[in-house]
């Protein structure tokens, strides 16, 4: 990671009044969580142009619902790890002002942030695709249909080919929009339109990742590593710094 470049991040955050965070699926794959890219991410395994999709939802429901259920049963026992709850501690300290991201997965809200605003939805709710009612997971899981109109009920994510949710996307853009410091986390900034948001804020502008994305060039500060490991690194750095301009007044 390099010790350097960790106490130069800890600097950013305590010289900022306005931090938001963007987590892409490298923040949640030290949970157990498959990210997509990777030779074991999801889309390796199964294309997702036949399945993430409206279209597969309407015409090859069973492929739909069989991925869909999968990927729930699988986050069964997972749980949020440090990095997620070092980005709690920071938002109840009042140095995060806003978390959006990519994830589906709740990890972030699991570990106590409450300010998240989910860009791609959330696999942990459901919904009739035709009238929109609410349904439960236990509907979808047991292949139910809407109780209302009797259509496929699906899970609330954003599937390829959909707009991401109007208010998420506008307060996400809001904050980066003012933020003194942005900070991106896991992710490969492949997918648009959330790969702008690093782009749309006049402040400074940080990448973590476990390897380069290309990007790096456009970032004030890039950092290799992982969530679990660079975030408590960084809030030691933090801490280590109060204790210091403590110890010089």
């Amino acid at each position: 990671m390099g010790d350097l470049k960790i106490q130069k991040l800890a600097d950013f955050i305590l010289n900022s009044k306005y931090t938001v965070i963007l987590t892409g699926a490298g923040c949640s794959v030290d949970s157990g969580v498959p990210d997509f890219r990777s030779p074991q991410g999801w889309w390796k395994k199964i294309d997702p142009r036949t399945v993430a999709t409206v279209e597969a939802l309407k015409t090859n429901y069973d492929l739909f619902r069989s991925f869909y259920q999968a990927r729930i049963q699988h986050l069964d026992g997972i749980t949020p790890h440090e990095g997620h709850r070092v980005l709690s501690r920071w938002e109840k300290e009042g140095s995060l002002q806003l978390l959006a991201t990519q994830n589906v997965d709740g990890l972030h809200q699991a570990s106590g942030s409450r300010h998240v605003r989910e860009l791609h939805g959330s696999i942990r709710s459901f919904r009739c695709h035709n009238c929109q009612r609410h349904a439960s997971k236990e509907q979808f899981m047991l292949g139910e249909h809407c109780s209302e109109c009797g259509e496929k009920l699906r899970p609330n994510v954003v599937l390829f080919g959909e707009s991401m949710p109007e208010e998420e996307w506008a307060r996400s853009l809001e904050a980066v929009r003012k933020a003194e410091l942005v900070i991106v986390i896991g992710t490969s900034l492949q997918v648009y339109p959330a790969n702008q948001l690093p782009r749309m804020t006049s402040g400074r502008t940080v990448l973590i990742n476990v390897e380069e994305t290309g990007e790096e060039d456009r970032f004030n500060l890039f950092i290799a590593g992982r969530a679990v490991e660079v975030l408590p690194a960084v809030e030691e750095a933090i801490k280590s710094t109060h204790t210091l301009n403590n110890e010089k007044r």
